[in-house]
This record gives C-alpha cells, sequence and structure tokens, in this order.
C-alpha cells in the first residue's frame, strides 16, 4: 500500500505521536503495572497463584474485548463531526439543536451492512445502515436510518422472519437465496425495496457516497405546539457512486473492509465527507387525505408535493480513537428522541424498539 495510506501506517503513525516520558502501563482500573514480565508463582517451577492480580486482570479483558455481534447490522464502520444548521426550521421544530443559524452540535454516525456478519465484505450488494447520534444540550438524540427511503416489510411481525432470510440457513449453514426470494415473493410490499436493492445503488462506492434516510415518518412540534409529520434526509455532498458487480466482487476478495479503510483515510487526509441535510413536511389535514398511507414505510412521499427542506449540513471530521471499541459499542435507541420529535405513528418502529432493548442488555450488559 502507498505511504499516504493512513490505515495501512496506523501503527507507524502512532509511533510517531506517542512520547516515551509518560508511558505507564496500567491495569484497567488504572493502577500502574509493576512488572508485566513475569507470573506469580508457587517456587520457580510451580504452579500459577490466583494473587497475581496483574495477570488475572489480563486474561478477564481478553475474555470481554470482543462483545457478540449485532443480529443485524454487525459488520460497520464510523466516524465522529458535526451537525451546521444553515436554514431556519424553527415554524416547524422547536428542538435546540436547530435554534440558531450557524450552531454545530457534535455527533457520530455509523454505516453498517445489514444482513452480513461482522467479518463480511463491505462491497455485498445489501442495503447500508446509516445511524446517527447527536449530542444535543437536551439530551442524545438517536436518528437510526438506511441508505434507503424504504423498507421490505411494513408489517413489524414480519421483522423476525425477514432477517433469518438474510442470514444463514440454520440447517447447513450456508447462505441461502432461496429463502430471501421465497420471502420477497410472498410479500409484494417488498418490491419497492427489492427493486431499490438490485439497482445500481445496491452496491454503494464505500459509504461517502450514498444517501440516508430516516425512512419512518416522525413528527415535529414547534413553540405554540403545533405538530407536522416529516422525513429526515442527507445526501452526500461529494456525489452518489455506486460499484460495477464485476468490481465489487473483485473488491470483496482482494479488500474486503474497502469501505471502512476509504471513510478511514478521508479523514485522516482532511477530505470530510459531508452530507446535506433536508426534511420532508405534511401537515396533519394533508397526512389524513393523502392517497396512501403516509407512514407505510415501504412507500415513499413524492418530492413534487412534498419538497425537500434544507436544514443544515453533516461534516465527519474524526475517526474513533479505537474503531473496535466505538463501534462494537455504539448502539442507538429508537426511543431516543430530540425534546420536539416524536414518532408515535410508527407500527414497524415501535415494535423493533423492544427486541433491541434486549439485544443491548444482552450485548453490552445493560438496558438503553
Amino acid at each position: 500500500m502507498s505511504s499516504v495510506d493512513h490505515a495501512s501506517n496506523q501503527l507507524v503513525d502512532y509511533g510517531k505521536q506517542v512520547k516515551d516520558d509518560n508511558n505507564i502501563l496500567t491495569m484497567s482500573n488504572g493502577v500502574p503495572i509493576f512488572n508485566k514480565n513475569a507470573i506469580l508463582t508457587v517456587g520457580q517451577r510451580g504452579p500459577l497463584l490466583m494473587q497475581d492480580v496483574v495477570y488475572m486482570d489480563e486474561m478477564a479483558h481478553f475474555d470481554r474485548e470482543r462483545i457478540p455481534e449485532r443480529v443485524v447490522h454487525a459488520k460497520g464502520a464510523g466516524a465522529h463531526g458535526y451537525l451546521e444548521v444553515t436554514h431556519d426550521i424553527s415554524k416547524y421544530c422547536k428542538a435546540a439543536i436547530f435554534n440558531q443559524i450557524g450552531k454545530r452540535t457534535p455527533l457520530f454516525i455509523r454505516f453498517s451492512s445489514v444482513g452480513g456478519e461482522r467479518g463480511s465484505a463491505d462491497t455485498v450488494r445489501d442495503p447500508r445502515g446509516f445511524a446517527i447520534k447527536f449530542y444535543t444540550e437536551e439530551g442524545n438524540w438517536d436518528l437510526v436510518g438506511n441508505n434507503t427511503p424504504i423498507f421490505f416489510i411494513r408489517d413489524p411481525f414480519l421483522f423476525p422472519n425477514f432477517i433469518h432470510t438474510q442470514k444463514r440457513n440454520p440447517v447447513t449453514h450456508l447462505k441461502d437465496p432461496e429463502m430471501m426470494w421465497d420471502f420477497w415473493s410472498l410479500r409484494p410490499e417488498s418490491l419497492h425495496q427489492v427493486m431499490f436493492l438490485f439497482s445500481d445503488r445496491g452496491i454503494p462506492d464505500g459509504f461517502r457516497h450514498m444517501n440516508g434516510y430516516g425512512s419512518h415518518t416522525f413528527k415535529l412540534v414547534n413553540k405554540e405546539g403545533k405538530a407536522v409529520y416529516c422525513k429526515f434526509h442527507f445526501k452526500p455532498s461529494q456525489g452518489i457512486k455506486n460499484l460495477p458487480v464485476e468490481r465489487a466482487q473483485q473488491l470483496a476478495s482482494e479488500d474486503p473492509d474497502y469501505g471502512l479503510r476509504d471513510l478511514y483515510n478521508s479523514i485522516e487526509n482532511g477530505t470530510f465527507p459531508q452530507w446535506d441535510f433536508f426534511v420532508q413536511i405534511m401537515s396533519f389535514e394533508e397526512a389524513a387525505n393523502f392517497r396512501w398511507n403516509p407512514f407505510d414505510l415501504t412507500k415513499v412521499w413524492p418530492h413534487k408535493e412534498f419538497p425537500l427542506i434544507p436544514v443544515g449540513r453533516i461534516v465527519l471530521n474524526k475517526n474513533p480513537k479505537i474503531i473496535l471499541r466505538k463501534l462494537n459499542k455504539q448502539h442507538f435507541l429508537l426511543r431516543v428522541l430530540c425534546q420536539a420529535s416524536n414518532f408515535r405513528q410508527i407500527k414497524c418502529f415501535k415494535v423493533v424498539y423492544f427486541p433491541i432493548r434486549i439485544h443491548n442488555f444482552i450485548v453490552l450488559g445493560q438496558i438503553l
């Protein structure tokens, strides 16, 4: 790899940044380690002693450093950045995050594939996760979405069944396209997302060149208490780019971490990825009289009738200090919304909330 590839040269770059003066090894609780090159034993050749707290701490840390992978969105990449407000939407939303043009709010975005395992390739044909955690002055706001404005199902009870078709066949432990197409053929509402998935956008060129969507329909409330429905959109300033099938297959074997590497190097090189942030707005009256269900996750709102309204821009300008730790332990909760946002009408949203809480407990040991 070239010397400008910061991902390949991470240890070299780290060595240049670190000074030797104050490098003190410590245990996980911060206690300095006197000697890490030996283990306490009974005599020179005797058994190990449980009182060697340094060794026990090392082994305990080793056993716990890899947490169970997510049921979905297991393979991911991410970065820190900020949202900068460029347009006033106070007539729709009273949340402090939007109350001043030029205001910057720190955030973290986690990109991911959906159906693959933690070691899967970044260039497979699969939807991509686009989850944002805004660190606002009113508390954290989690906006969980994908790179598509729609999804395969609108009945939340089908979610476990659908995800099972994206995973390995439990009998053969192999990927089974028969399961996927059997589900899609029996659920005609999945056609919209299937057509999107098998278009050029089904294999985005990394994570920097794809759209992001909140997908679901949300409710915004202004200072007067007037509410409207909305959808969230994020469009890459660097443009949409997709990979041809042949190139995607080549990268899957030669560089399965292509998306993660591209994002990491882009930020380290100072080429910060950006997305323009928009909302679509629909009044309660328009929703009541609309020709299809505006809360249907398999359909979109026509831009001609509900044009995109600019809000701001998102900039990613900092890689996590330790990506493994940040990505594995960065969990997003559908319930965590800003003060003026709500999802009261979203059945899929509400039903998925429960299994995500249980999953967080299993993976992190806590209910978020």
